[in-house]
C-alpha cells in the first residue's frame, strides 16, 4: 500500500488546481485520473471566458500548462479509475492497487446526461455524439441537430457550423438559456436554425442515424426531421457512483460541502463539478480546488 499526505481523485481544472496548491504546500500528493489529464473539459475546443485571455484560449493549451505546472512541483499523476474509498481510513482502491492518504480530495467531475430515448444507445458512435469537437469534422456538408439550450449548445453549434451544411438547435423551451453574446452569434449564423418548444423522442436509421422524431411540447404533434447526426447537450451528472453510501450527497449524486469544501466525513473534501453549487465553470472549479487543497493542508497539519 502506497502512502501519501493527500490523494486527489480527478485531474480536471479543479483537481489540477488542488494539486498545484498542495504541491506548493509540499504535501506528498497523488493525482488519479481515469481519462486524460485535463478531464472532460478537453472535449471543448476553446475557453472564451477564462480571465486574462480576451481572445479565448485553447483548452488543450490551458490544461497542458496546468499539468506541467503541477508536475514541476513533484506531484504524482497516474491514470486509473477509483473503484472505492474508505473514508475513515482514507484508503483509495483503484484497479491497479490501493493507496492511503491522510486526506482525500474528490474532484471527479461529471459526465454528459443522456436523453434515454429509443435509438440513442444503438446509434451512439453512428451519428449520436456528446462531443462536437471530437466528431464535428465527420459531418462536413451534412445536416445535424443539437439538443439543449445552454452555453454548451451555443458554443458547439457555432463550432459545428464550420463543417455542417445546416445546424438545427432543438430546445424544450421557447427561449435558449445561453448567454446573450452567444445567442447573438447564433442569430447571425446563417447555417443555424431553431426548433423551440420541442423535444426529440426517437432517433431513427438503418446502419446509422438518418432522422429524429420531434414532438411539439405544446401541441403534442410529432414529425420526423432528416439529419445525419445528433449532438446531445442536456447537462451533466456527477461521477460519484463510487461514493454512494460513503458521504452525504443530494438526490442527483452531487457531493454536499461547506464553504471550505469539507464533506460530511472528516478529512474528505470535494471540489469542481462533482459538488453541489450554483455555477459550473472552469474558473470557479479552479477556485474550488484551491480552497479544497488549503483545507486539506490545514486538516493534515492539525493531525501532526
Amino acid at each position: 500500500m502506497a502512502k501519501y499526505d493527500l490523494i486527489i481523485i480527478g485531474a480536471g481544472p479543479a483537481g489540477l488546481t488542488a494539486g498545484l496548491y498542495s504541491g506548493r504546500s509540499r504535501l506528498n500528493t497523488l493525482l488519479i485520473e481515469k481519462m486524460a489529464v485535463g478531464g472532460r473539459i478537453l472535449l471543448s475546443e476553446t475557453i472564451e471566458n477564462y480571465p486574462g485571455f480576451p481572445e479565448g484560449i485553447s483548452t488543450q493549451n490551458l490544461m497542458g500548462r496546468m499539468e506541467a505546472q503541477v508536475r514541476e512541483l513533484g506531484v504524482g499523476i497516474i491514470s486509473d479509475e477509483v473503484l472505492e474509498i474508505d473514508c475513515a481510513k482514507k484508503v483509495v482502491r483503484i484497479s491497479d492497487g490501493v493507496h492511503e492518504g491522510q486526506a482525500i480530495i474528490i474532484a471527479s467531475g461529471a459526465r454528459p446526461k443522456k436523453l434515454g430515448i429509443p435509438g440513442e444507445e444503438k446509434y451512439t458512435g453512428r451519428g449520436v455524439s456528446y462531443c462536437a469537437t471530437c466528431d464535428g469534422p465527420f459531418f462536413k456538408e451534412k445536416k445535424v441537430v443539437i439538443v439543449g439550450g445552454g452555453n454548451a449548445v451555443a458554443e458547439e453549434a457555432i463550432y459545428l457550423s464550420r463543417f455542417a451544411s445546416q445546424v438545427s438547435i432543438i430546445h424544450r423551451r421557447k427561449d435558449l438559456r445561453a448567454s446573450a453574446i452567444l445567442q447573438e452569434r447564433l442569430q447571425a449564423n446563417k447555417k443555424v436554425d431553431f426548433i423551440l418548444n420541442s423535444i426529440v423522442t426517437e432517433i431513427k436509421g438503418s446502419q446509422k442515424t438518418e432522422a429524429v422524431t420531434i414532438k411539439d411540447v405544446e401541441s403534442g404533434n410529432l414529425r420526423d426531421l432528416n439529419c445525419d447526426g445528433i449532438f446531445i447537450y442536456i447537462g451533466y451528472e456527477p461521477e460519484t457512483i463510487f461514493l454512494k453510501g460513503k458521504i452525504r450527497m443530494d438526490e442527483n449524486g452531487l457531493v454536499i460541502t461547506d464553504d471550505n469544501m469539507a464533506t460530511s466525513e472528516a478529512g474528505i473534501f470535494a471540489c469542481g463539478d462533482c459538488r453541489k453549487k450554483s455555477l459550473y465553470q472552469v474558473v470557479n472549479a479552479c477556485g474550488d480546488g484551491a480552497v479544497a487543497a488549503d483545507s486539506a493542508y490545514k486538516y493534515i497539519s492539525n493531525k501532526r
